[in-house]
């Protein structure tokens, strides 16, 4: 199964690059399937590459479901 996750774009970089915010953690994708991204948006996430643009409120609502699962999944020892 593949996964692709919503971040936020914080900095936009030469040659179809940026910066997203993952969770505090900060990482460069490629931003070449959505030219249109500005920073401030959220845009889906999938091995490197920026493969869709995404509403804010929806990335909040799934970033917010994938903290839940985190933490219960702490609370029961069981591994991610």
């Amino acid at each position: 199964m593949c996964l692709a996750i919503p971040a936020k774009l914080v900095e936009l970089r030469e040659d179809e690059r940026a910066v997203v915010n993952l969770g505090g953690i900060r990482k460069e994708v490629s931003i070449e399937l959505v030219p249109e991204a500005r920073v401030g948006d959220y845009v889906i996430v999938h091995v490197g590459h920026a493969i869709g643009m995404i509403d804010p409120d929806e990335a909040e609502r799934t970033l917010a479901l994938f903290g839940e699962m985190s933490a219960a999944m702490a609370a029961t020892g069981a591994a991610p």
